[in-house]
């Protein structure tokens, strides 16, 4: 028997998932899970990376079909996770000095020079729209405290 894997993006893809999910069901082992009418802890993660790890399976094994759209993988394009990835960890440092709203607008823009596109105007529209978007939910929403504003204004 000899399985060709014909869409290789979701067949990695399905990977991912499968190791993710199994990850996270392991990791909710270590908290009680209680019942399905009284939930502990590890409850909710556990059952939520076992259908993690199921839909994965689905979709690595739906990339071997005859039917699947034949895809490759490209290349890795590791300057663009380190540009995302350094965004994220700037406006964790930067958060409790410069405030929610400058340091989620510098993470959209920043993030946004990892796009083939950037286009200023749009990652400042873009940056603008999710710091309202986390005042609203956040802040005014579910009532969280945050230093809205940088540290030495007050």
């Amino acid at each position: 028997m000899n399985i060709r894997i014909k869409n290789q993006q979701d067949f990695w893809s399905g990977v991912m998932f499968v190791l993710v999910g199994i990850g996270f069901a392991l990791g909710a082992t270590k908290y009680s899970m209680g019942t399905a009418a009284r939930m502990g802890p590890g409850y909710f993660p556990f059952w939520l990376g076992t259908c993690l790890a199921v839909l994965g399976a689905f979709v690595a094994l739906g990339a071997t079909s005859s039917k699947a759209e034949e895809t490759t993988v490209e290349k890795f394009d590791w300057p663009i996770v380190f540009i995302l990835l350094g965004s994220v960890v700037l406006c964790g440092l930067l958060m409790n000095y410069l405030g929610v709203y400058i340091s989620v607008f510098l993470l959209v823009f920043i993030s946004s020079f990892a796009s083939h596109v950037f286009n200023w105007k749009v990652a400042a529209i873009t940056g603008l729209c999710l710091v309202i978007f986390v005042w609203a939910a956040f802040i005014k929403g579910l009532g969280l405290i945050f230093p809205l504003w940088p540290s030495f204004m007050g």
